[in-house]
């Protein structure tokens, strides 16, 4: 996710996908610092925006003064239950913010020390729970499939050991244990931790089935020809949006010889605006280093119902 100092990411493509403009009503699904439902109400549109991070309310006040903006405080996978009229687009940017990230008190980084936290909705489970509660099993699952670390159960092991003797509570204390149960940097380009930090971001604040739920509840808001823009940041955020369109649009691949294809009788809900992914410009990449790994999927909605409703 990005925020108006960064300058939010792919934000000319976003909107060249959504078309928003006037009488429209769009979805920022991940408000943030309002980059991109700044770009929309400049189109004329309405946006309704929605973040579950209490701290994004310092950035509404200029866009609130259009009358054609309204922030809801809660998760994206929520926006059916708040909303009772059709949208004409809805824009998702993944993960975490610049803003969340520089901000050594939220523990999202451990480029400077702070509390291990990580709570976008800054309530529930911390990231210090997590690793001081869970099991040791448990703590090696997480790092493997949110962060695909290799290295997983060493890891977990290593701070099972320390815990011990002491919890865990700040995010240098942790990244330094990470690198010593890995042997240290030996000149690694990312740092050792960045994989451990990743995993428990992802599993303090639900990311990959808040966006499973999140796509669902897009596509059953969405109206025939509405569009949905998703940008991602890493691999497991992307194949999760990948398998979503794909199916949706009915490009499931089929059956072999020895397993013929069952019959969807559900007909394509979306179909794909381009294909494959779109990445930034070398530009946007020199400005923005952080806007290296992002991936823009975008689809059109068709008239056939939400494959939920009908399943």
């Amino acid at each position: 996710m990005s925020d108006v100092a960064h300058r939010s990411v792919m934000l000319d493509e976003v909107v060249a996908a959504l078309q928003p403009g006037p009488g429209k009503l769009i979805v920022d699904a991940t408000f943030g610092a309002g980059g991109y439902s700044s770009a929309f109400l400049g189109a004329g549109a309405r946006v309704v925006a929605f973040d579950r991070d209490p701290a994004v309310l310092a950035h509404t006040a200029p866009l609130a003064a259009s009358g054609r903006f309204r922030l809801i405080e809660d998760r994206f996978s929520a926006m059916a239950e708040h909303l009772s009229e059709p949208i004409d687009g809805a824009a998702f940017d993944l993960g975490v913010s610049s803003m969340q990230i520089d901000q050594p008190e939220r523990g999202f980084s451990f480029q400077t020390d702070g509390p291990l936290d990580m709570r976008m909705s800054q309530t529930g489970t911390n990231a210090a729970d997590l690793v001081n509660g869970a099991d040791q099993a448990e703590l090696a699952r997480i790092f493997f499939v949110y962060g695909e670390e290799k290295s997983s159960r060493r890891i977990a092991q290593a701070l099972v050991r320390r815990r011990a003797v002491e919890p865990f509570t700040r995010t240098l204390d942790l990244a330094h244990v990470v690198e010593r149960a890995l042997g240290g940097r030996k000149g690694a380009k990312v740092h050792p931790a960045t994989r451990v930090f990743q995993a428990l971001r992802i599993a303090v604040n639900a990311e990959l089935t808040e966006l499973e739920a999140g796509l669902e509840a897009a596509e059953q808001l969405l109206r025939d020809g509405g569009r949905l823009a998703v940008v991602s940041f890493h691999s497991l955020e992307d194949r999760i949006v990948k398998a979503f369109l794909t199916e949706r649009a009915g490009r499931t691949p089929g059956g072999s010889r020895h397993r013929p294809p069952a019959e969807e009788t559900r007909k394509p809900s979306f179909h794909l605006l381009f294909n494959g992914a779109a990445t930034p410009g070398a530009a946007e990449i020199a400005a923005n280093p952080r806007a290296r790994s992002a991936k823009l999927r975008a689809a059109e909605r068709t008239a056939a119902p939400a494959w939920k409703a009908a399943a």
